[in-house]
């Protein structure tokens, strides 16, 4: 830490001093009657709060959201939109006080620190404190919480301060807590991110050893560090708030007359299937499970029968009832490839319905192993046929894997182009795609009713290693994921990514993340997410400060969600309106 940093608080110890840093309006414990200190951090720590779904956007763009410097309206962590969305949004998640969204140990701690007489229950987040107090103030109160202090970081502290990164902001603040309670014989810090809790080990060893050197007993310090949590909203309110962060963003660049930072969300599908429904892929799943044994180191799939990769061609698409279209199938045989692909084989019911798929035959792959890839399913030779009190049928949807991207639109043009060059490239390899040769009695693949059992010799190797999932070569369906700059996952390693891109996504970095470029904490690098409100001045080219944002024009979706440039506002001000509920529309629901 910077010798300044050590000497910030010094000056003017009082209640009334520090009571400054706190957003809550209420007088605090007398010095002599605290003893020990508890701070609680707020994101992913005592609340679950929502990530970028990385089965949603692509790696890049969940880099881009955590940046502070891609929108000027500061991206994910600063829109307290975002926030407010939380599950059904605030206006309903009020009323249940925001339930399934608790980490629920460590509520049970802070009602034990309440209890405590002489202990200061705190709050600390770096969550701006011009975008963020109300909000926060009414989900903590919606719990029925209460803390002595609730400090959200400011846009400059009580005396002037200014800050680097959150690090720094709960630093100053934990001084400023120990120079006042200077009676304070224990402090306890409960932290979510594992860096962080490096950080505060490292601050509060060197505080005591300050102490120890002005002849004071050193403190008894622990920080706890905190199961990871995390969460993902509704898919749609996804999309539509991040469209809504993009409308003001642009709205601001075409203020400022730069069009060149315009952005765009975009769309990349990664291939075109009959989707499974998830309790039909269980039932495939357990068809194989009793006709298999030995299955272990297994990833399930059993989720989509490969129509085309990429967007399917309109031709093929209406011959197949369109987008969305139904249509039933049974699972006739299983069969595998050098045992690490297992796959079903089906056919349409009834027979003669018009169907397409640019695998030799319609199939479905159940799972595989380390190292296998889902277009081997069309190099298996031996098929076992299901017994017929284990044969089903089930229903699919016409469907596309989409993986959502947020580019300038000058990119977005460029983009365009290169994928229309790519997609002419692709057509000519398929138009002409060589043989897997073995046998000499192959047959063209199906694309209409009748199911035959030739023509499976069939390799085509421009199905392969072009990403996206059961049927094709390196991504995974069920994972997505963030290997640069993202949240969860691994978009290139065989079915690594999160499950469901939900809870649990692994590897994501702290809310609380905040951190220079050039910092050299521990953890605090260049991917680092961010929601500081330091952003520089439009003389060089960034944002006016908040005060200044011009009021954007509302979104082009559903109702706009109540929100001003400052602070998020409660529901009942009449000139706020509701946030969107549902489907926004067809443009948004496409994305997904």
């Amino acid at each position: 830490m910077a010798p300044d940093l050590a000497n910030r608080a010094v000056n003017g110890n009082t209640i009334t001093a520090l009571s400054r840093w706190s957003i809550l309006d209420k007088k605090l414990p007398p010095i002599d009657r605290i003893s020990t200190i508890h701070v609680y951090d707020f994101d992913n720590t005592l609340f679950q709060t929502p990530l970028p779904n990385p089965k949603l956007w692509n790696a890049s763009t969940i880099g881009q959201l955590g940046r502070p410097d891609i929108f000027i309206n500061g991206g994910w962590w600063h829109d307290s939109r975002i926030l407010a969305a939380t599950g059904e949004g605030v206006e309903h998640e009020e009323k249940r006080a925001w339930e399934g969204w608790w980490n629920e140990k460590i509520v049970e701690l802070v009602r034990l620190s309440m209890q405590q007489e002489d202990a200061l229950c705190v709050l600390l987040t770096g969550r701006s404190e011009q975008g963020f107090s109300q909000l926060i103030k009414r989900i903590v109160a919606s719990k029925g919480l209460e803390f002595h202090m609730m400090g959200l970081k400011p846009f400059v502290g009580p005396n002037g301060e200014t800050f680097a990164n959150t690090m720094d902001f709960k630093q100053v603040f934990i001084r400023a807590l120990l120079s006042t309670y200077r009676g304070t014989k224990e402090i306890r810090i409960y932290e979510d991110r594992p860096r962080h809790v490096e950080g505060f080990r490292d601050f509060l060893a060197d505080h005591n050893k300050q102490r120890v050197s002005q002849r004071r007993n050193p403190l008894v310090a622990e920080v706890i560090p905190v199961a990871e949590l995390s969460a993902t909203l509704d898919p749609v309110v996804e999309v539509a708030e991040v469209q809504h962060l993009i409308n003001v963003h642009n709205a601001l660049v075409q203020e400022q007359g730069n069009r060149g930072k315009r952005m765009a969300i975009k769309k990349t599908v990664y291939f075109t299937s009959y989707m499974v429904e998830s309790a039909d892929s269980a039932r495939l799943v357990s068809t194989l499970q009793t006709m298999v044994s030995d299955l272990v180191d297994m990833k399930y799939l059993a989720n989509t029968i490969l129509i085309t990769p990429r967007p399917c061609p309109k031709n093929i698409l209406d011959k197949i009832g369109g987008m969305g279209s139904k249509m039933m199938w049974e699972a006739v045989d299983i069969g595998s490839f050098q045992n690490n692909l297992w796959a079903a084989r089906v056919r349409p019911v009834p027979a003669n319905a018009q169907y397409h798929t640019d695998n030799p035959s319609p199939a479905v792959v159940l799972g595989l192993r380390r190292g296998a890839r889902p277009p081997e399913v069309n190099r298996i030779r031996n098929w076992q046929p299901i017994p017929l009190d284990k044969t089903f049928m089930f229903e699919t949807t016409v469907g596309e894997k989409v993986m959502l991207r947020i580019e300038t639109e000058r990119q977005e043009k460029e983009t365009d182009e290169y994928e229309d060059r790519r997609d002419g490239v692709y057509q000519s390899k398929v138009n002409n795609k060589r043989k897997y040769y073995k046998e000499d009695d192959r047959q063209p693949r199906q694309s209409n009713g009748n199911f035959g059992n030739s023509g499976r010799d069939y390799h085509n190797p421009t199905h392969q290693g072009r990403g996206g999932a059961d049927n094709r070569g390196r991504g995974g369906y069920r994972g997505g994921g963030a290997p640069r700059g993202g949240r969860g996952g691994g978009s290139r390693g065989n079915f690594k990514g999160p499950g469901r891109g939900g809870k649990g996504v692994h590897g994501y970095r702290s809310l609380d993340d905040v951190d220079r470029r050039d910092s050299n904490q521990g953890g605090f690098g260049p991917s680092a997410v961010s929601y500081d409100d330091s952003f520089p001045n439009l003389s060089s080219g960034g944002p006016p400060p908040p005060s200044q944002y011009p009021l954007p024009p509302p979104p082009t979706y559903g109702q706009p969600f109540p929100q001003q440039q400052t602070q998020w506002q409660a529901p009942g001000n009449t000139s706020t309106q509701s946030r969107p509920m549902g489907a926004p529309g067809p443009d948004l629901q496409n994305y997904y």
